[in-house]
């Protein structure tokens, strides 16, 4: 391989690598990134798991099944799945959600019932990820919408 083509390639890496790390979400509370995008976000994540469950049901009842775009849909599922996952887990449990002592009792619910719901959605995002069942995805809306009912409450 030619020098030139050497460096082309070395800068190429380097470039996609800092993309992809510009996407994703530090954990450092930077304050850059807004509760409603990530409200838009996880709703997005659920439309995206939603339509490849429904894609890889209707490939799976083809009579001559194209495998590849079947593993597509399925990685396209888990995928979306674990980026709703991390933004339950890197974004609301670990920076936005702050625990509240036991003795504030009002609080304390408060603080209990979301994390309840954050974790809810974590297991029924996981749970995507094993079946096809587009029950999940109804399930997530509705934990979504609780959850973001519960987090904005004054």
């Amino acid at each position: 391989m030619n020098e030139q083509l050497k460096k082309v390639l070395a800068i190429s890496l380097v470039l996609l690598g800092a993309a992809a790390t510009a996407f994703a979400h530090c954990q450092i509370p930077c304050g850059i990134y807004g509760d409603e995008t990530r409200f838009t976000l996880m709703r997005e994540h659920v439309a995206t798991i939603e339509k490849s469950i429904k894609e890889i049901d209707r490939i799976g009842k083809e009579s001559k099944p194209d495998n590849n775009q079947l593993v597509r849909w399925v990685m396209n599922k888990d995928s979306h799945a674990d980026e709703l996952a991390e933004i339950v887990t890197f974004y609301f449990m670990a920076q936005r959600v702050k625990p509240v002592p036991e003795d504030m009792k009002a609080d304390y619910a408060k603080y209990v019932n979301k994390i309840t719901l954050l974790h809810q959605i974590l297991v029924v995002s996981m749970k995507a990820k094993q079946t096809t069942d587009l029950e999940l995805c109804t399930q997530l809306r509705t934990l979504i919408d609780q959850f973001e009912k519960s987090y904005t409450a004054k």
